[in-house]
């Protein structure tokens, strides 16, 4: 599977974007593809989860392969009140996370800061007549009426999409929610705050075990915090966490019950001539996302995409830089607290192109074996369906060049912090605040 990028060669065509209206509720805040790709769920700032659908296949509109039509939408959390820590608990759902399916119906982990519901996603086109105790409008009959004995009966209906909540994890993290993943033996699976990271059994409800403990006895030595945890893709007993100073820990569950003690730590010296009073911020890991093959991982911190491998801990084998020209405005950054914007990244489905999103509407697609990239543009100014979608140049100084645009003139309030890739073709979606745009490579 490649990717073209641009240019006379070929390019990414826009196919297909869904827009939501401009209300704060409706701001994007994950986007995730389910095993096959047939699925695409998103879920928004107002706790709801909105499933597309993927077009069947067609030979002769091979381009329809990526259009996307709305499943099912339902309202996954709704707002609560922490009355003991007079705090208000947000409906936003922090985390989507499909689970492999087993049968005719769909099963997906959502979750809030809060709260995890596991969600059963069915269709249903058949409905029941013929009852004996009850009417068709499901008034009960009178029993002393009924002289006979009928079989009920299925009668073929419009189909009906049900979303229906079937377990709820409440309870376990007294800080917010930032990961939630599934394990490989698909019984189990993590659950991840600041401080510290649980172990959960998919059947069990009432109770998980704490793997990782991070919080310190006296909360004034708090020097980090967790920001995201992931299982391995293939070992059920490993997994990784991130931390706020850069590190990324693996840990073994079969070393130890609580994972306090890492197996390794992955993490890159600083370089002293880049050192600056920013440096801890930006040098936080924002993702961490393991490789199909569970050879590699990828980490994102501000300013870049870091390619690690598993048997080395000292120094990424790959970076690549997503916005080095913003380096100098990190100071005005801070200030408008963009600086602590939670960049996500992901792998296309042979783990050869990497992507990741920027400022302005822009994201970054990271061609790991010919060494090439290319920034594009996700805005409804710029692109209509079906057209191929430009490369964009940000000038950082000096003369700009006629198709360039200058890093003065790039919104920081349009940013895409979401993108996930279809594991099995060239298909990607990214969020842009209220928007969902989905991509296809181009077909000739």
């Amino acid at each position: 599977m490649s990717v073209s990028f641009g240019g006379d060669e070929g390019g990414v065509n826009l196919t297909n974007f869904v827009c939501t209206s401009h209300h704060t509720a409706d701001i994007i805040s994950t986007v995730e593809f389910n095993h096959s790709g047939e699925l695409l769920a998103t879920g928004d700032k107002g706790g709801r989860v909105v499933i597309f659908q993927q077009e069947t296949e067609n030979k002769s509109q091979p381009q329809c392969r990526s259009e996307y039509n709305v499943y099912s939408t339902f309202q996954s959390h709704e707002p609560e009140f922490d009355y003991l820590k007079s705090l208000e608990i947000e409906e936003k759902i922090n985390k989507i996370r499909w689970l492999p399916q087993k049968n005719a119906a769909q099963f997906l982990l959502s979750t809030n800061d809060k709260t995890i519901k596991l969600w059963k996603i069915s269709e249903r086109d058949k409905r029941p007549e013929g009852y004996n105790l009850k009417e068709e409008d499901g008034r009960y009959r009178d029993a002393s009426t009924i002289t006979t004995l009928r079989v009920p009966v299925f009668r073929p209906m419009d189909l009906m999409v049900e979303a229906s909540p079937r377990r709820v994890f409440a309870n376990a993290h007294t800080y917010h929610i930032n990961s939630i993943s599934v394990n490989s033996d698909n019984e189990t699976y993590l659950s991840a705050d600041d401080l510290r990271i649980n172990l959960w059994h998919l059947e069990i409800t009432d109770r998980s075990f704490n793997i990782v403990d991070i919080k310190p006895a006296n909360m004034e030595e708090l020097t980090e915090v967790i920001t995201a945890a992931e299982f391995h893709p293939h070992q059920c007993n490993t997994f990784v966490y991130s931390s706020s100073k850069g590190t990324i820990r693996l840990c073994d569950m079969r070393a130890s019950a609580l994972c306090d003690k890492h197996s390794k730590l992955f993490e890159e010296p600083e370089d002293p001539s880049n050192r600056s009073f920013f440096s801890e911020i930006i040098s936080s890991i924002s993702d961490v996302k393991f490789s199909h093959n569970g050879r590699y991982m990828m980490t994102r911190d501000y300013l870049s995409v870091k390619i690690w491998d598993l048997n080395m801990e000292n120094r990424p084998v790959e970076t690549y830089q997503v916005h080095e020209y913003l380096r100098s405005k990190l100071c005005s950054l801070y200030e408008n607290d963009c600086i602590f914007d939670k960049f996500e990244c992901c792998w296309n489905g042979n783990d050869s192109v990497v992507m990741t999103g920027s400022y302005n509407n822009f994201f970054r697609m990271l061609d790991r074996t010919q060494r090439r990239d290319v920034t594009l543009e996700a805005s409804r100014e710029s692109c209509k369906p079906r057209q191929v979608l430009k490369p964009r140049r940000v000038c950082a100084g000096g003369k700009r060049k006629k198709d360039e645009i200058s890093v003065d003139s790039l919104d920081f309030n349009k940013k895409i912090l979401h993108t996930a890739w279809h594991p099995q073709e060239n298909i990607i979606a990214v969020a842009t605040t209220n928007n969902l745009y989905i991509f296809q490579e181009k077909v000739n």
